[in-house]
């Protein structure tokens, strides 16, 4: 619980912890700018010494880095398999106790409840859990109060004595006496501890602080009393070991425990698909995913998000399992090689943490790997034993999604790296003057690139196939730092690209990846609003005009939400309907005009929200920056246009049959059948101009 990235947890959280105090990261797109971030810094402050023998020796090596982070996503698809096997299992148990009743359902009855219950669990997740999550806490709460109370029952009804079993003196004996049939036993009782890898993903919904007290004061001593008193009842009960729990169950209570087991298996699939959606959401925004649509379910509460698209592969997958192995056993042996695989690889993270970021000595980080990792490894050794009976089922979900991630992952560092060899230079753009070499016409062009730093390839491909070019040209690069939250404040950083004349500039903008990408349609007015601010910040600071820096020229905040009512650069007026009238010349004809209004008559909820700017009334204003505002307020008065380039990449004629299958298959397929860029980051149709290109990687 201690490591943890700002309170977030899971295997994709500590990896960024460790991209950011090392440089593991295999897609170089990290800046100085972005260590200076709020939420950067995490855990005791950076001491002021040689870097380590070890972290040299990763960071100098990157197949042992690109190692690293195919166990971080072999993690990370076990959590995900997680979300495919708990619904299943903890569903199916629930309802199997139907069958120990006096008028008992058929295997094939309970099988098809079970599936009815997962479909409808599935179904509202579009609604989120914010509806429904008041009654979560009760649900849980009133399930541990009863298995308590049936433990307490069972073990002074049927054996007191089996409270000697608290003693260790009796594992001992358990394996002296039974030997290889203990150690292969021990798969089995991973079930009792499955769920605390799903809440280390979800950590970022509760406190630590929480989660120990609950678990220390409630939840574990109410699952220890109810083994005991199942051990109780099964040592007079032998014949009843495949239905322990619902045999144990005294038949006056039987009914309402069932009903409250049925919720509480609701309840926990509900968390575990929650913290499925939420690894998957940092694994896309860290470049290892195909680009999905998060929707953010609730207003008021963060971190609650749904993916359509997983959520509907997940239930596909829960009800073939289900259907497909039909026996808790099979699934359950699944389930805890999953749990177990996790924990073993998050304990590895741990001792990562521990070296890196609280900057322990080796050995320490050593004593702890080996300690834990002993007791684990006993556990998953057995575990794999089990993959004939229903253990080779996680196996096999991780290896696709791994290849889904991989195969993402590579494509997208080899697009970038084209991208960052083939930047155009700025001696090119110095020599084309001021106009480009071609007609400067009203208006602001937003050029799309992945790029941080540098000029893409694709602004040459532009000038040299377009006749004209916007007055005024911002490079917008919106990119994903390895923190949970960027916050409004720190989202832009603005620079300049070549000289004041030019009117080029460069805007990033950051998103952490528990970060949701809303669609306020406010970005025009909040990018104007930044870049005025940092004309006028160049002008008083002259550090920032250094065109020739390799580093951002300077960096602004969104002074939508924080200075338009103080010391704003621009005066900031709601937009009615100033019709055509006024006098700042459009690059837009009236046809195009009346398109734009017909669309968002019929698009109501893309309507971008108008404002219009001003100049505030400052006599002592320096002339150029005043002419460069104007210039400003007039390109935004004539309309904003997205350009953004439609590539397709392809692996080079002389590469190999491996890197062709993947590039050319495997990447090419995932981009056609994933969200678009200007979807993702909700680019106005209206105004999107593409132009096609070919990457040969």
């Amino acid at each position: 619980m201690s490591a943890d990235d700002n309170g977030e947890g899971g295997t994709f959280a500590l990896y960024s912890l460790l991209c950011r105090h090392a440089k593991f990261s295999l897609l170089p797109n990290q800046q100085a700018a972005d260590e200076e971030l709020s939420t950067y810094r995490y855990g005791p402050a950076p001491q002021v010494v040689a870097s380590s023998p070890l972290k040299r020796f990763l960071e100098k090596h990157k197949k042992l880095r690109t190692a690293l982070l195919v166990v971080v996503l072999f993690g990370a698809c076990m959590v995900i398999g997680d979300g495919v096997l708990t619904p299943a299992i903890s569903v199916l148990s629930a309802v199997s106790g139907l069958q120990v009743t006096e008028g008992k359902l058929t295997h094939g009855e309970v099988l098809l409840l079970a599936c009815a219950i997962l479909v409808g669990l599935f179904a509202l997740q579009h609604c989120g859990t914010h509806r429904v999550a008041f009654l979560f806490a009760p649900i849980v709460i009133i399930w541990l109060v009863s298995i308590f109370i049936i433990g307490l029952y069972n073990t002074i009804h049927w054996n007191p004595k089996i409270v000697l079993a608290f003693s260790p003196l009796y594992i001992f004996k358990f394996f002296r006496e039974t030997g290889k049939d203990g150690w292969i036993s021990l798969g089995g009782i991973l079930l009792c501890i499955t769920g605390t890898e799903a809440m280390f993903a979800d950590l970022g919904h509760f406190t630590a602080l929480s989660i120990r007290i609950a678990f220390a004061f409630v939840i574990y001593p109410c699952l220890v009393v109810q083994y005991m008193g199942q051990a109780a009842f099964l040592s007079k009960n032998l014949d009843s070991i495949s239905h322990s729990f619902y045999d144990s169950i005294p038949e006056p209570v039987f009914w309402p425990v069932f009903v409250i087991a049925t919720f509480a298996a609701i309840v926990g699939s509900q968390a575990v698909i929650t913290a499925t959606f939420s690894i998957i959401k940092q694994c896309a925004a860290l470049g290892c995913f195909p680009r999905v649509k998060v929707v953010h379910t609730s207003k008021h509460i963060y971190g609650q998000i749904y993916i359509p698209e997983i959520n509907w592969i997940l239930m596909i997958l829960t009800l073939a399992v289900t259907i497909g192995l039909r026996d808790t056993t099979l699934i359950g042996n699944a389930y805890g090689l999953a749990c177990i695989t996790v924990m073993f690889i998050t304990t590895f993270l741990m001792a990562l943490v521990i070296v890196f970021v609280w900057q322990k000595s080796v050995l320490l980080a050593a004593i702890f790997l080996l300690f834990f990792w002993f007791i684990e490894g006993i556990y998953l050794s057995s575990a794999f034993t089990k993959v004939p009976q229903g253990g080779w089922l996680p196996l096999v979900l991780s290896f696709i999604f791994m290849v889904v991630m991989c195969v993402w992952h590579y494509g997208t560092r080899k697009k970038y790296n084209h991208d960052l060899h083939n930047k155009v230079s700025l001696k090119w753009i110095l020599g084309l003057g001021p106009s480009l070499g071609i007609v400067r016409v009203p208006g602001i062009g937003l050029i799309y690139s992945e790029l941080a730093t540098g000029v893409p390839s694709i602004f040459s491909h532009f000038v040299t196939n377009l006749p004209a070019f916007h007055k005024v040209l911002v490079f917008v690069c919106v990119k994903s730092v390895p923190v949970p939250y960027v916050s409004p404040e720190e989202r832009f950083l603005i620079g300049r690209i070549c000289p004041r004349p030019y009117r080029m500039y460069r805007c990033i903008v950051r998103y952490g990846y528990k970060d949701i990408q809303r669609d306020d349609g406010d970005f025009e007015n909040q990018l104007i609003q930044s870049i005025a601010e940092f004309i006028q910040m160049e002008a008083v600071e002259p550090q920032f005009s250094n065109s020739e820096s390799s580093s951002l020229d300077g960096r602004m905040a969104v002074i939508s939400t924080r200075t338009v009512q103080s010391s704003s650069s621009l005066i900031v007026c709601e937009q009615e309907d100033f019709g055509l009238s006024n006098s700042i010349q459009s690059s837009k004809s009236l046809t195009l005009l009346s398109l734009a209004s017909l669309f968002d008559d019929e698009n109501p909820q893309l309507r971008r929200r108008q404002v219009r700017f001003q100049l505030p009334p400052s006599l002592g204003m320096d002339p150029s920056v005043r002419e460069e505002l104007v210039d400003l307020i007039q390109a935004k008065e004539a309309g904003v246009a997205y350009i953004m380039g439609h590539s397709y990449v392809k692996a080079r004629r002389s590469s190999s049959f491996f890197k062709k299958l993947v590039i050319d298959m495997g990447y090419s397929f995932l981009r056609k059948n994933c969200r678009g860029p200007a979807v993702a980051l909700n680019i106005p149709h209206i105004s999107l101009i593409e132009v096609g290109i070919i990457y040969y990687v």
